[in-house]
């Protein structure tokens, strides 16, 4: 039985930690195995003492740092927001032999007192703690005093500005880490995209080459679906009949249903129609008292209520197994969140249903939402317009054309899980659905509408693409001669609105790619040249035919840049140009957004620039940016030539 060796940091002493001895941990805690990427994450955090570990809700994080702390010598402290995490947790650990406590403002001065004297004698091997524990000096001088051989930061995503959920306390843990300098560092969140990622690191104080695992969020027994309704009795007919999929009649089925609503007002109402019907309903907001929200929360737990009806307060931590359905009543805030809180259901493994209705209200209640999210003070514009381009993300994936899942995965960049369909999403079943016939003529259009992306490559918008298939007089389609080519009104017989669909969902599915600043033209990937070539098949939806109500709701929103569909090249550039980005926002004292976004880091992997003006067509690169960063950033180009 081989053996390896590393140095605790904050002993000196040596530490067994051979692959066999995690297994033998692993069984003292009461598992029988390692979910997917649990072992690569816990060796990765042990050999090289930092780790930004991205997983989905239920993915099992939370042992990527309670097996370390079984084996390290110390005690760990564990980050958390989420009170009711801390408490069930601990009460886990503490059957599976594990000592372990919580400190929150929830206890009273007796108790804390009593838990600080444990954590000073040694008595815990975790302590989770909120991140406004970190403001207290005397905890603070605690953890320099005592032995802490690792510090875990959950939920770090809302440490990032520019994330979907910022808490301002996060901004603490950075001086916390810093004080702690022999201790490890392990940074979990079940949501990140690139920017988001690097945020994380730079407001730790961690390297850009600090290692970062992605993993586990296919999750294909989630049958996601997305409705659109017209009013709020056919609200109430989709949620019935979610319910009776998923639950049978009340107390019919074993399980549970989560209904997430956009305001308090509409939580309690649908609670209280739900209990009208004979469901054990209740309903969760952030304006009930204290008290009431954590009887909800008990009798969710102890399977006293089969449907909780929520605001986004509910859900952070919940670890219930058998959720087998979660209905949104309206759109959440962005894709993070929307997968958040979908992950909730189906945790053991088992068929889960998820419905997400549409309504034509939902835009300008966002809208509301996001403009008055700040406790009556005026939100600067920039995080106004950040959190709107978040929703409208989520309003791109709504309109479909190819699987969700994969719709989903790709967006968080987990390429390597891609499920080339789920065969369950509500995109997907009707996809199968239709006749031989219907297939190849999908895929004839699908083909003759990239032939137009391919013919305007890197001219002209999207808009321009519809009129060329349209066979639209248009003075630059005729002044380029493109009204000669065979593309030319080659789809006549559809809309222009309804062209726009199609090529929206081609963006959708990574067919069709963006570059540019506020007028972006349009790219054919690789992927949109394959399925030209007949080397992918076009499996697309189309979009309804013959339905103005559908083409009035539909056109009002935004086309969003999805920059999906990179090759190995442009991916490889892409991390350099991260890389390069940490290095200026560290050593300007920025958050790394401030530096570039994802978008316009996407566009220049793309586009490949050679000189300022070029550089300049990336989104969001304007004479200001490409004047102070632009010599840095076509140096990354070259190098990686």
């Amino acid at each position: 039985m081989s053996q390896s060796q590393t140095i605790d940091p904050a002993s000196g002493a040596e530490v067994l930690l051979a692959k066999p001895d995690l297994d033998e941990a692993l069984a003292k805690l009461g598992f029988n195995s390692f979910l997917p990427g649990q072992r690569e994450a816990v060796e990765t955090l042990l050999d090289t003492g930092r780790l930004l570990l991205v997983a989905p809700t239920g993915g099992g994080k939370s042992l990527t740092y309670q097996l370390p702390a079984a084996l390290l010598p110390g005690t760990t402290l564990v980050v958390s927001p989420l009170i009711a995490l801390m408490h069930d947790q601990v009460q886990a650990l503490e059957k599976r032999g594990l000592a372990a406590t919580y400190l929150a403002s929830t206890l009273d001065g007796d108790e804390l007192r009593r838990r600080m004297q444990g954590i000073a004698n040694g008595d815990y091997k975790l302590v989770y703690a909120a991140p406004e524990r970190l403001s207290y000096p005397g905890f603070r001088s605690l953890l320099r005093e005592i032995n802490c051989p690792l510090v875990a930061v959950d939920e770090a995503h809302c440490i990032s500005e520019w994330g979907h959920d910022f808490r301002p306390e996060y901004l603490q843990i950075g001086d916390l880490v810093r004080s702690l300098p022999d201790a490890r560092l392990l940074a979990c969140t079940a949501t990140a995209t690139p920017v988001v990622r690097d945020e994380i690191l730079e407001r730790l104080g961690l390297s850009s080459d600090t290692p970062q695992l992605l993993r586990g969020f296919a999750r294909p027994n989630l049958a996601l679906r997305v409705a659109e309704i017209n009013g709020a009795a056919e609200r109430r007919q989709r949620i019935d009949t979610l319910l009776a999929e998923a639950l049978g009649a009340p107390d019919q089925k074993p399980g549970t249903a989560i209904v997430y609503a956009p305001t308090r007002k509409i939580t309690e109402e649908e609670a209280a129609r739900l209990q009208g019907a004979g469901w054990r309903a209740a309903a969760y907001h952030a304006g009930m008292a204290g008290s009431d929200r954590d009887e909800v929360l008990r009798e969710f737990i102890n399977d006293e209520l089969q449907v909780v009806v929520a605001t986004n307060a509910f859900g952070m931590g919940i670890d219930r197994a058998d959720v087998r359905a979660i209905a949104h009543l309206a759109p959440p805030s962005s894709v993070e969140a929307y997968y958040q809180e979908v992950g909730r259901a189906g945790r053991d493994g088992e068929d889960a249903y998820c419905m997400l209705l549409v309504s034509p209200g939902d835009m300008a209640l966002r809208r509301r939402l996001i403009e008055g999210d700040s406790d009556g003070h005026t939100t600067e514009q920039t995080v106004v317009q950040h959190k709107w381009n978040l929703f409208l993300e989520l309003m791109r994936w709504c309109e479909g054309g190819s699987c969700r899942h994969d719709a989903i995965l790709r967006y968080f960049g987990d390429e390597e899980e891609t499920l080339s369909g789920c065969g369950r999403c509500d995109v997907c079943r009707e996809l199968s659905g239709g006749e031989a016939s219907d297939d190849e003529e999908t895929s004839t259009i699908v083909r003759k509408a990239l032939c137009a992306i391919a013919r305007l490559h890197g001219r002209y918008g999207i808009q321009m693409a519809a009129k060329l298939l349209r066979g639209t007089e248009d003075v630059r389609l005729l002044r380029d001669g493109l009204d000669q080519t065979p593309t030319f009104g080659s789809l006549k017989e559809h809309s222009e609105k309804w062209l726009m669909q199609l090529l929206r969902r081609m963006v959708t599915a990574g067919w069709v790619d963006f570059f540019g600043g506020e007028r972006p033209v349009v790219i054919l990937t690789e992927e949109g040249r394959q399925v030209i070539h007949a080397e992918r098949p076009a499996r697309l939806l189309m979009p309804p035919m013959n339905t103005p109500e559908f083409r009035a709701k539909r056109t009002r929103r935004t086309t969003l840049d999805p920059r999906e569909g990179f090759d190995e090249r442009a991916q490889e550039l892409f991390e350099a140009l991260r890389h390069h980005r940490m290095e200026l926002a560290r050593k300007e004292n920025v958050p790394p957004y401030v530096v570039a976004s994802d978008r316009t880091l996407r566009d220049i992997a793309l586009m490949r620039p050679d000189n300022l003006e070029e550089l300049k067509l990336a989104h969001g690169i304007g004479p200001a940016k490409a004047e102070k960063y632009g010599d840095g950033l076509l140096a990354i180009v070259r190098q990686t030539a």
